[in-house]
């Protein structure tokens, strides 16, 4: 029996390429044991305004640089979600056609104080992929036991730790991911070549359109029906 693994850090209002990933495998592992990343995706994310990209960024508690993601803290000391609130509501998706159907389980996100930082990143994960219908298991690595190895040996002993025979990972690892680890211990090593989709953005009518922004985009412009055209780009030529 094949069994395909794929593995990300959790990131804050995940955008297309990463539920397209987690769609695709059959466990998916929330890489929460490794290094924050100071200026990554882990606690910020685009959405789309009338007047382009806004980027919105949980305020995180600066401790040690080698803090683990499983270990960062929020800093609530400013109101930061209303600020992330009003710009959801108020500026970018209150007359999105799903707004109706979604806005509430969104905004609701904001009326708790979160602590933890992973913690918050997979509420806002998990409430996309229930919308779109996404059902594939996750578990977190801080749950699988201790890896004192990094890069390719860390993931390749993930993997073989669920049982995996692959691994699909995303185009961006291919300047260091070593195959040949993976295959050591029994992997093989599938490439995602994700196809980022269009659709209509409401507020964007008459203007480019605007990849790469979190997948709440997508939801409340097309519905959950829009996973399907993330699939078929999968396909397309």
């Amino acid at each position: 029996m094949t069994v395909r693994v794929a593995m990300h850090q959790p990131h804050y209002l995940p955008w297309l390429g990463l539920l397209d990933k987690i769609d695709r495998c059959d466990l998916f592992v929330v890489l929460d044991h490794v290094q924050f990343e100071r200026k990554g995706w882990q606690h910020r994310n685009y959405v789309a305004s009338k007047n382009g990209p806004v980027l919105l960024t949980v305020p995180v508690v600066q401790r040690s640089r080698d803090e683990r993601i499983m270990e960062k803290s929020v800093n609530n000391d400013s109101p930061w979600w209303d600020k992330h609130r009003k710009t959801l509501a108020e500026h970018c998706y209150r007359k999105a056609p799903f707004w109706g159907d979604f806005g509430a389980d969104i905004m609701a996100v904001y009326d708790r104080r979160w602590e933890n930082l992973a913690d918050l990143s997979m509420a806002t994960t998990d409430l996309v992929l229930n919308a779109f219908g996404i059902t594939t298991p996750m578990v977190r690595s801080s749950e699988l036991g201790e890896f004192t190895v990094q890069k390719s040996e860390l993931l390749a002993q993930i993997s073989a730790k669920v049982g995996a025979t692959s691994m699909l990972s995303g185009e961006g690892a291919r300047d260091y991911l070593d195959s040949e680890v993976f295959r050591s211990h029994g992997v093989e090593v599938e490439w995602q070549g994700f196809r980022h989709p269009e659709y209509p953005q409401h507020n964007r009518r008459g203007q480019e359109f605007l990849p790469r922004m979190a997948a709440v985009d997508l939801l409340l412009n097309v519905g959950p029906e829009g996973m399907d055209l993330v699939r078929a780009a999968r396909t397309a030529a």
